[in-house]
């Protein structure tokens, strides 16, 4: 699909956050810096009733969010380095608990992380929009494609 601009990308997030399956759902985002990953979390979070201000976790790792009924861990793995962090952080136990996982640059702590549910893939083009291909890998992220 195409996004033309920030509008899809909300769209697209508002759609996603009407999904039942999303409430025990992980999900990756890959792009490169400033492709829409974090923008794109924050209308999701948004859509699902998240008050307040919504705080990338780049240098947290891991932002935690609840809304009635759903807790979400927002991850940013971009500057993940130390395989120890995983076990230190208690990383495994949140990947296990029910919930809404979201990670950006997965690829960064790929040998530690489940299979994703949905791959998202949100790529810049020459104009400004995004081209954004979804992968779903599970039953449950087969239930979150729109």
């Amino acid at each position: 699909m195409t996004w033309l601009g920030e509008d899809d990308t909300r769209a697209f997030a508002e759609g996603l956050a009407r999904r039942p399956a999303l409430a025990d759902a992980f999900i990756e985002l890959h792009g490169e810096l400033g492709a829409g990953k974090t923008t794109l979390v924050r209308h999701l979070l948004r859509a699902l009733g998240v008050p307040g201000r919504i705080k990338s976790p780049t240098y947290a790792v891991v932002e935690p969010h609840e809304v009635p009924g759903l807790a979400i861990w927002h991850f940013d793995f971009y500057r993940f380095a130390d395989p120890r962090e995983w076990e230190d952080a208690g990383f495994r136990d949140l990947f296990a608990a029910p919930g809404l996982k979201i990670a950006e640059w997965p690829e960064r702590a790929a040998a530690f992380l489940p299979r994703a549910d949905l791959v998202v893939r949100i790529e810049v083009q020459a104009d400004d929009s995004r081209r954004v291909t979804l992968l779903a890998q599970t039953d449950t992220g087969r239930a979150l494609l729109p």
